[in-house]
């Protein structure tokens, strides 16, 4: 049985003329690859399952409403400007 735990994902992203920050594809950890359908919302949240916390990405893939966080590097560093999870189910 797996705990429940954040489990960090690769993130193709875009960044908007203003500055937003878009997550467009992600790669689960055991390499399938998933296409973001549609941000329903974005807003700073507690990962309350994993821990942690971040800007909530309210998403949908494959027609399923997901959660995707990206958390906050307390010290960037270069290009450094955090990473991304998701909780594991």
């Amino acid at each position: 049985m797996t705990s429940k735990a954040k489990v960090y994902v690769s993130v193709i992203a875009s960044f908007s003329e203003d500055g937003n920050l878009f997550p467009r594809r992600l790669r689960w950890e055991d390499g399938r690859e998933y296409s973001i359908e549609k941000i329903l919302d974005v807003r700073p949240a507690a990962a309350l399952k994993a821990g942690g916390q971040g800007d909530r990405y309210t998403v949908q893939i494959n027609g399923h409403q997901s959660y995707l966080f990206f958390e906050r590097s307390p010290n960037i560093n270069g290009t450094n400007l955090g990473r991304w999870f998701v909780e594991r189910k």
